[in-house]
C-alpha cells in the first residue's frame, strides 16, 4: 500500500503505519513538541533510524548528480537571500491568489536596506537567470528552502529542494522528472535495500520493486480531478474550477481512488505563481504546469513552463502586483532577442523521503528539523 496516508470520510487524514510506527487515526493530532526537540540529540546518538536515513540521503544526492551529469546540466551555486519570491501571493499578490498555499517568506533585516530581504523559498528564479550565461542550456541546484509555515505532519519551515531549469518545453520537462525519479529509486534499491526495508519491510520493498519495474505515473488534468472528487463525494464545492478546495485530503483521496502516482496538469492560471506560462486559447485559462502527487501522500514535485516573452510577463507582473524594481533582473531576462523559453521543476527532498519510507511525519525523516516551535537541535 504505497504511501503513508489514507483520506477518511470525515475529512481527516489517517496514517496507515509502517514497521516502526503504528497506525494513527488523525495525523494532524500527532504534534511535534519542544520536549521531542530537546531530546533530539539523544535520538541522533542512539536511534537506528538516522544512520539509515543518512545513507539513503547520500544515495539520493549521488543519483541526482549522476543523472544531471549525463543530461549535461550544470550544478549552480545560488544565493539564499533575495527580494524575488518565486510564489509571491502572500506578499505581493492581489486577492485572487491570497488563498493559495504559496508562499509566506521569512523576512530578514539586511544591513541598512529599507526593504526587508527574504530567505529563498525556491532556487527557480535564479536558475532561470543562470541560463542567461553563454553556452549554458541546463542547470540544477540542491539547496535549502524556507517558508514561514507552521510545521505539521508534511510541512517543515526549512526544507530542501532538488531544482532544475532548462531551455526545454514542459513536455520535455516532465520526461526529465520521470527519468530522475526512476534513477533515484533504482539506485536506492541497488544500494540501500536493507536501509529502506528497516522502515517498510520486505513487502514494502517488493511493492517498490514492482513500481520500478512497471514504472507509471498517470497524467490527468486538474479539471478531471475535480470531476472525480465531485462524483465520489457528492460535494458541490468541486464544481468550482479552483484550487481553493484542493488540499492535502484531496491529494491523498484522489491518488488512493485511482491507485496511482499522479501528474496533475493545467491548474487555474491566476491561482498559481506569476511566472507560469498560459496554455494558449485555454478556456478557462490554465497554466502549462504539473504537480506530481505521491500515491497515498502529497505533492512532492512541482513543474511548469515559464512565461516566455516580456509583454506577457509584464502583464502578469501587473496583475500580481509585483514591485518592478525588485523583479527587474527577472523582467530584463525576457528583453534579450535571443531569449529561449525555459521549463523547470522542484522536488521536495523530505517529502520524497517521507513518501518512500511511509513515515507518519516529515520531521521524522529530517536529522535536523527546522520548525516554528524552536531552533534546536
Amino acid at each position: 500500500m504505497f504511501g503513508p496516508y489514507n483520506a477518511e470520510k470525515d475529512g481527516t487524514i489517517s496514517y496507515i503505519g509502517n514497521k516502526l510506527f503504528k497506525p494513527i487515526k488523525n495525523i494532524n493530532n500527532y504534534k511535534l513538541t519542544k520536549k521531542m526537540l530537546i531530546e533530539w540529540t539523544n535520538s541522533l546518538k542512539f536511534s537506528e533510524i538516522w544512520p539509515k536515513i543518512a545513507r539513503i540521503n547520500h544515495t539520493i544526492n549521488k543519483a541526482t548528480n549522476n543523472y544531471f551529469d549525463t543530461l549535461g546540466a550544470l550544478f549552480t551555486i545560488l544565493p539564499l537571500t533575495t527580494r524575488m519570491i518565486s510564489s509571491p501571493g502572500a506578499v505581493y499578490g492581489k486577492e485572487v491568489i491570497n488563498y493559495t498555499t504559496d508562499t509566506s517568506p521569512i523576512k530578514l533585516k539586511w544591513f541598512n536596506l529599507k526593504k526587508p530581504v527574504f530567505l529563498s523559498e525556491s532556487s527557480q528564479i535564479y536558475l532561470e537567470l543562470a541560463l542567461m550565461q553563454k553556452e549554458i542550456s541546463q542547470v540544477y541546484s540542491i539547496y535549502n528552502s524556507f517558508r514561514k509555515e507552521q510545521s505539521d505532519a508534511h510541512h517543515l519551515s526549512e526544507f530542501h529542494h532538488i531544482e532544475y531549469e532548462g531551455k526545454i518545453n514542459q513536455k520535455q520537462n516532465i520526461k526529465i522528472i520521470k527519468e530522475l525519479f526512476l534513477d533515484i529509486l533504482k539506485l536506492l534499491l541497488e544500494n540501500n535495500k536493507e536501509d529502506i526495508s528497516f522502515f517498510i519491510g520486505t513487502e514494502g520493498i517488493m511493492e517498490l520493486e514492482e513500481f520500478v519495474k512497471n514504472f507509471e505515473i498517470k497524467e490527468i488534468d486538474f479539471k478531471e480531478v475535480l470531476k472525480i472528487l465531485k462524483n465520489e463525494t457528492g460535494n458541490k464545492k468541486y464544481d468550482e474550477f479552483s484550487l481553493k478546495h484542493f488540499g492535502a485530503w484531496e491529494e491523498v483521496f484522489i491518488t488512493r481512488k485511482l491507485n496511482k502516482m499522479l501528474c496533475i496538469s493545467k491548474f487555474p492560471l491566476f491561482e498559481v505563481p506569476f511566472y507560469h506560462a498560459e496554455i494558449k486559447d485555454s478556456k478557462p485559462s490554465v497554466a502549462n504546469n504539473s504537480d506530481f502527487i505521491w500515491l497515498g501522500y502529497r505533492e512532492f514535485i512541482g513543474s511548469r513552463e515559464r512565461v516566455g516573452n516580456i509583454k506577457d510577463l509584464e502583464k502578469k507582473a501587473e496583475i500580481f502586483n509585483l514591485p518592478k524594481y525588485d523583479y527587474l533582473p527577472y523582467l530584463q531576462s525576457r528583453k534579450y532577442t535571443d531569449y529561449i523559453t525555459t521549463s523547470g521543476f522542484g522536488l521536495g527532498w523530505e517529502r520524497f523521503l517521507q513518501g518512500l519510507l511511509k513515515m507518519p511525519t516529515i520531521w521524522l525523516v529530517c536529522q535536523f528539523p527546522r520548525t516554528h516551535i524552536d531552533m534546536i537541535p
